[in-house]
């Protein structure tokens, strides 16, 4: 090895040390940082609990600002104003927030959050899921957040019932599960919405669907089809839902059926419908089937369910075919025709000794329209099937395209994926029955792209 390269390597051997010992200094601040938040923290909490004010709550989050602030400027005289700041925030939002997910929650650019134990806390943003910075203390810093949401919301969370379904003010999904289910600490799931619904046109701007598809799907819900939105988990399932919900009429009465309330219908007659888990005793749960079949006595014009997915789907489809048309659900389901064999397995669960074929037959007679949704490789969710269940032939369903998205298999400049909506050229049996609700439709509609 010659002079240079040994004097190369020494300096290299150097600068990693540099960054080692830089690495262990921020680790060092860090630890500090947090070990001051702590002691703040839990000063504010014993100075809360000394003026005998109410539980901690947003309603008196400015009196505690103030309680903290104090103590700041005792305890942390040594750092800046901006520092000083960020910490007041931090700590308020430890105590009357959603601690260090706060900040995720108010930026509406985020649609997802993962929380996978305490040092790693992913997001959803523009389709795509990056590791964010943002930690934890320790599992009990998440048990103390987890604590807080389902709380709010009647609901409770230990080792002897360690999975919950809950939802924050803003009306966003929250799923936690912990140990010992899960081995890597408390894991929370957020499933953002809008604070203000999604309309047809943003989807039409999003690319998820075309004009043509629009008009039909329109003209399906205003003529009392019975549709089904299909799709995969963060596929955009309840968001399509919401936009189909919004073409019915005003005049009519809706019942809508979720476990946890996500559906923001702008309608005026909306009945907003929401099961109940068992309490610690094993009592009072309230199931969707439970729901769906009381629904039935309220005189609904349309009956929403945000999702089927276990026996209830048997009184759904009972109702589909009973004088509910128009009814709207949703189903996890890979294809259309997937999602008629999950339909089948569903009523299966329900206890109904039934033969196969008459289970089939009632699907084929309740359901008019299946949309399949789809989040694809580019992080972009699109409408990729519309199609009519148009039948029995033998023991068979007998399904058939109208729309259908086809991809060209490459990508543009921006890595979104090249395709386009076609319409496949049949012209669907359900049409009669749009037509004699009154409600029109253009022939061109389906004429082949």
């Amino acid at each position: 090895m010659g002079l240079l390269d040994k004097i190369e390597r020494q300096k290299g051997t150097q600068q990693k040390g540099d960054e080692h010992e830089e690495i262990k200094r921020a680790a060092r601040n860090l630890d500090a940082y947090l070990d001051l938040k702590l002691k703040i923290h839990q000063a504010a909490i014993d100075e809360i609990n000394k003026k005998q004010m109410n539980a901690p709550s947003r309603e008196i989050a400015e009196d505690i600002r103030k309680i903290i602030d104090g103590l700041i400027n005792i305890e942390a005289e040594d750092i800046n104003i901006s520092q000083r700041s960020k910490l007041g925030e931090e700590i308020l939002d430890d105590i009357v927030g959603y601690g260090p997910l706060e900040a995720l929650v108010k930026d509406n650019t985020i649609t997802e959050i993962m929380v996978n134990g305490p040092k790693r806390v992913y997001i959803e943003k523009d389709g795509k899921i990056q590791l964010s910075g943002i930690v934890f203390r320790d599992n009990d810093h998440v048990m103390n957040i987890i604590d807080r949401i389902v709380s709010s919301v009647g609901r409770h969370i230990d080792e002897s019932s360690p999975m919950v379904d809950a939802r924050l003010d803003d009306g966003s999904r929250v799923n936690a599960i912990i140990p010992p289910l899960s081995l890597i600490g408390p894991v929370i799931t957020i499933r953002k919405f809008s604070k203000t619904p999604i309309r047809v046109e943003q989807l039409l701007d999003f690319g998820s669907l075309s004009k043509k598809m629009v008009a039909f799907l329109d003209a399906c819900v205003k003529g009392k089809l019975n549709i089904i939105v299909s799709g995969g988990t963060g596929s955009g399932k309840t968001t399509l839902l919401n936009v189909l919900s919004s073409f019915i009429p005003d005049t009519e009465r809706i019942v809508t059926i979720e476990d946890a309330a996500e559906l923001r219908l702008l309608q005026e007659h909306v009945i907003t419908l929401e099961s109940r888990p068992a309490n610690l005793e094993n009592k009072g749960q309230i199931t969707i089937r439970d729901l769906v079949v009381n629904a039935l006595r309220m005189r609904p014009d349309r009956i929403i369910v945000g999702e089927v997915r276990s026996s209830e789907t048997l009184d759904m489809l009972q109702a589909m075919n009973t004088g509910h048309d128009g009814s709207l659900t949703t189903i996890h389901a890979n294809s259309p025709r997937d999602s008629l064999s999950r339909i089948e397995t569903m009523v299966l669960m329900s206890g109904m000794d039934l033969p196969l074929r008459a289970i089939r037959e009632q699907v084929s007679s309740a359901i008019d329209i299946i949309v399949q949704q789809s989040r694809m490789r580019d992080g972009t969710r699109k409408i990729i099937n519309i199609t009519e269940v148009s039948g029995m032939e033998g023991d068979t369903i007998i399904m058939q395209d109208i729309f259908k998205y086809e991809m060209s298999g490459e990508f543009d400049s921006h890595g979104k994926i090249r395709g386009k909506f076609v319409s496949t050229g049949v012209r669907p049996l359900c049409v009669e029955k749009i037509n004699n609700s009154g409600i029109m439709i253009n022939p061109d509609w389906f004429v082949t792209d």
